[in-house]
């Protein structure tokens, strides 16, 4: 198990506490210590000198990717899985999750369902990605969700070290770490599921970086996916587009496209308001005026909550396949 952790004092000694307590005796625990400043040393020392499957490496504050390249590189098992300092492995997830890579030899990656550690109410909208992360379980359905947003919650998963040697480790630029590692691994053909069981609690603490740093922020997702989804359309030969979505933000998003030579047709909208013209040169189809499937391919940017499902029906009821014909990208 790898844990990158850098001031993780508050919450560090319960996580490690959820490790040995796995049902699954056989693991190690790498620990890479970024640099801290607070008592997290104290508190690993205590740690290795209580069990000696516990490893610890101190490095100077490089940053996350930097440590977990470093614990990849220490890692000595043919099975990794991840885990943060804030959160909690319940006792049989590393147990379950072997099991299945054992069963299943054609995943790669195999997650869990997530229990949200947080308020409900405060953070509603992180407890909605939660839940639609839980619902977005198998392999068809994380292949046709990667460009929603990212299909799986980080430390909840597990993978065959091979793929490190295989596609590459994590790789550091103003982008989400480990959605641009899935996004490559799904492109390089690795099927990734989620074992049907609540097995970690995702704590959502203040100190979370996907709060602070601008790396995970909405606009480097969406950078990140408009590069991925034009190599995508290239390799299935769907480098002319639809975009269903025609309102200001989904056309700026939609327009990172362009950068990598995807050619936008037109638009789609609800809103009669913005049919029937022509916007950055390009029309405007009034949803109702969708033909039945006749070879164009359509993305959804809108993001709206409820829309995907609503679109993917008026699209199905064309006759239109997703992932043949359309893809949802918001």
């Amino acid at each position: 198990m790898l844990l990158p952790v850098r001031n993780g004092a508050p919450t560090l000694t319960r996580a490690i506490a959820s490790i040995r307590r796995q049902t699954l005796a056989e693991w190690e625990l790498v620990v890479v210590d970024d640099g801290s400043t607070d008592r997290t040393g104290d508190l690993l020392a205590a740690a290795t000198r209580e069990d000696a499957r516990i490893r610890v490496i101190h490095q100077p504050a490089l940053g996350l990717v930097a440590a977990l390249n470093t614990g990849l590189a220490a890692a000595r098992g043919t099975l990794v899985a991840r885990m943060d300092a804030d959160d909690e492995s319940h006792p049989e997830r590393l147990a379950r999750q072997k099991a299945w890579l054992d069963a299943r030899p054609e995943l790669g990656v195999v997650s869990c369902l997530v229990e949200f550690g947080g308020d409900r109410v405060a953070n509603a909208g992180y407890a909605l990605h939660v839940d639609w992360l839980n619902h977005v379980r198998s392999a068809e359905e994380i292949g046709l969700n990667r460009f929603v947003e990212s299909p799986l919650a980080h430390p909840s998963v597990m993978f065959r070290r091979n793929l490190v040697e295989r596609l590459g480790g994590y790789r550091a630029g103003d982008f989400p770490e480990d959605y641009e590692l899935w996004l490559r691994w799904l492109e390089g053909g690795i099927a990734m599921a989620k074992v049907p069981e609540v097995l970690v609690t995702w704590h959502d603490t203040p100190s979370r970086l996907s709060r602070s740093d601008p790396r995970y922020g909405p606009e480097a997702f969406f950078r990140l996916k408009a590069e991925y989804v034009a190599r995508h359309l290239a390799r299935i030969g769907r480098t002319t587009v639809w975009i269903w979505g025609a309102g200001r933000p989904t056309r700026k998003r939609a327009a990172m496209l362009t950068a990598h030579w995807v050619n936008i047709a037109g638009y789609i909208d609800v809103d009669h308001k913005k049919t029937g013209v022509r916007i950055a040169g390009v029309p405007v189809l009034a949803a109702e005026d969708l033909p039945p499937a006749d070879g164009r391919f359509i993305l959804s940017y809108v993001s709206k909550r409820g829309a995907r499902d609503w679109i993917r029906g008026e699209l199905g009821r064309r006759n239109y396949v997703e992932g043949r014909d359309f893809l949802a990208c918001a």
